[in-house]
């Protein structure tokens, strides 16, 4: 769905009769939009998108809030000509994306400590592995099935139609079969631990204002299984943040491990896994949307980490 300012001011309008103001646009994803907006005294976020069990997500996932993990409260759900609303309490801060070399080093052990409160979240009431639904199950059995399942491409999912796009494409089928051939290698070193993981800790979706985060937002792609892949993650993405090049994610976060006393048998096997799910998911979802640039690039990022 799109939603315009105008919509989105008379949405609110008929909404609240006149109670909210200050409407402005905060910028749009790719599942949803978002505009900011003022009410008695309170300031407010309303997303729009097409689909309602994101949205439901962020609500089950503010369940795990804490302060070094700090999500913001969903106050309301509904639908909307078109598709769904949210709207949630507003957070403030610089995107995590946005920061320089020197910021990013102040907030490692912020980071860290994110990663520490998801590790430690409370799964009790919650089933399965792999992404998780509205009501806090996911349809995996195990974590070793819900990282074979990224080469599944099913009548019904959100990019059905990525494998045929794929195979017609410049870049082929044959460095996503040779990637995930590696990944199939790599399970037998996989745990069967279950943590919360958020599963896009980049994308404008991380708050900071100097060393703290503020706002871990957008819970959509939040998955069961190995607490190593949202440090995976910028692992995976670093090449595409020039400002990190000199950041050893790895090696700050295994000095950090060492420091709480956390063992992690068979690290770097699994962070590799994960790093391969992340690069063979990408792929799938670039192909989809036809973003050919990125993804000739995740294609070769993602066999170098298989090498």
């Amino acid at each position: 769905m799109i939603m315009d300012m105008a919509r989105a001011e008379a949405f609110l309008a008929d909404r609240f009769g006149g109670a909210a103001g200050d409407v402005t646009p905060l910028g749009a994803g790719v599942w949803s939009q978002a505009f900011a907006f003022h009410r008695l005294d309170q300031d407010y976020v309303i997303r729009f998108g097409a689909h309602g069990d994101d949205f439901a997500k962020d609500r089950l996932a503010a369940a795990f809030a804490s302060p070094t993990l700090p999500i913001p409260c969903v106050m309301e759900l509904g639908e909307v000509a078109g598709g769904y609303y949210a709207i949630s309490e507003r957070v403030f801060g610089g995107t995590i994306d946005d920061v320089d070399e020197a910021q990013m080093r102040t907030l490692l052990p912020a980071l860290f400590a994110a990663f520490d409160a998801a590790r430690l979240a409370d799964l009790s009431g919650t089933t399965g592995y792999g992404g998780w639904g509205a009501d806090g199950s996911a349809p995996f059995p195990s974590w070793r099935a819900a990282l074979l399942d990224v080469a599944n491409d099913r009548q019904g999912d959100r990019i059905h139609g990525w494998r045929d796009r794929l195979a017609d494409s410049a870049v082929g089928s044959g460095p996503f079969d040779e990637a995930y051939g590696h990944l199939q290698e790599l399970l037998v070193h996989v745990p069967e631990d279950r943590h919360l993981i958020h599963s896009d800790l980049l994308h404008f979706n991380v708050l900071v204002e100097g060393d703290r985060i503020t706002g871990v937002l957008d819970w959509g792609c939040a998955l069961y299984g190995d607490f190593l892949y949202d440090l995976a993650w910028f692992c995976f993405w670093q090449p595409w943040y020039p400002a990190w090049r000199d950041i050893d994610f790895r090696a700050y976060y295994l000095r950090h491990c060492a420091a709480i006393g956390l063992d992690v048998p068979r690290f770097d096997e699994r962070l590799r896994a994960c790093q391969l799910h992340i690069g063979l998911a990408s792929q799938a979802y670039q192909a989809y949307a036809g973003d050919w640039t990125n993804l000739q690039d995740t294609t070769r990022h993602t066999l170098e980490v298989a090498s």
